[in-house]
């Protein structure tokens, strides 16, 4: 893996980190406000935000709403078993590790250049119990325990899409049998108008959970743009009320969606299956403009 000095510069005396990787040319970009902030950036599309000073601090929307999730499966400080498919620069697994300390996580990274650069350049809290681990993400969880997972998130983005065999209902069943009773899974789903892969996402995740709730931007939800929507789902009930406070109280206030309302945002949409399953959208190049 070639590594070079780049001369863009954020904060004073911080260089950016380049070097290719198995997903194409990652970039590191100090945070010009935060003296230990970096933003990792894949072939120009941004990817995580990390504080190595505070991991608790969630730069990003989507990885806020992540930490709502967090933070009402488990109250701070009480250890959770977690499981992350996709790594990024493992800003949810810092978080859990600095929130719910002695912790257990496992997080899988196809990307094992990637996972070398962000060990490298962004190290690890030593005390930490974080695993972190080469392979394919469904591969992987297959592989996993039954029943232990008390939250599993997948945030797995190949060439800035999910790939196909993330997104059926047989993954769905994999990611059910690693999950404890009463498990929460939660996933970033990108999409943009007409919002067909978010909705066939939905019917999936239905058809598989009893409880569901989306957070997402309304104008997302409106159809009027690209972005982010992260899915709740789990077999007990969700704590909706407070989601919903904490997604409306957010620096970029999100809206929660939840029972009919969700099941009417599908628009009569079916369950994806391996064999119907293809990747999500690719985000339109203004996105990261």
């Amino acid at each position: 893996m070639g590594k070079s000095r780049s001369p863009r510069r954020g904060r004073a005396g911080a260089e950016a980190v380049l070097a290719d990787v198995d997903g194409g040319r990652a970039e590191l970009l100090p945070d010009r406000d935060r003296p230990r902030g970096w933003t990792l950036l894949i072939d120009g599309a941004p990817q995580s935000h990390v504080d190595l000073d505070d991991p608790s601090h969630l730069s990003f929307e989507y990885q806020r709403r992540f930490g709502h999730v967090v933070d009402l499966v488990a109250p701070p400080g009480r250890p959770v078993h977690a499981v992350h498919l996709g790594g990024g620069a493992l800003t949810l697994a810092r978080y859990v590790a600095a929130t719910r300390p002695r912790s257990t996580q496992q997080v899988v990274e196809r990307d094992a250049a990637l996972v070398q650069l962000v060990r490298r350049e962004l190290p690890l809290d030593p005390g930490a119990r974080i695993r972190v681990r080469s392979a394919d993400a469904r591969a992987a969880l297959a592989k996993l325990p039954h029943g232990r997972a008390d939250l599993i998130v997948a945030d797995v983005f190949s060439g800035a899409r999910t790939p196909a065999h993330l997104t059926s209902a047989e993954f769905l069943d994999e990611v059910r049998l690693a999950l404890a009773p009463g498990g929460v899974y939660t996933a970033n789903l990108a999409d943009g108008p007409p919002l067909a892969h978010l909705r066939g996402q939905i019917a999936t995740a239905a058809a598989r959970f009893a409880e569901l709730a989306l957070v997402a931007d309304p104008a997302v939800l409106r159809g009027k743009r690209f972005g982010n929507a992260v899915l709740v789902a789990s077999d007990r009930p969700l704590p909706l009320a407070e989601l919903t406070r904490r997604a409306a109280s957010d620096p970029q206030p999100a809206r929660v969606e939840h029972g009919r309302a969700l099941t009417d945002f599908t628009g009569g949409a079916t369950p994806v299956t391996d064999a119907t399953a293809v990747a999500s959208p690719a985000p339109p190049p203004a996105v990261f403009q």
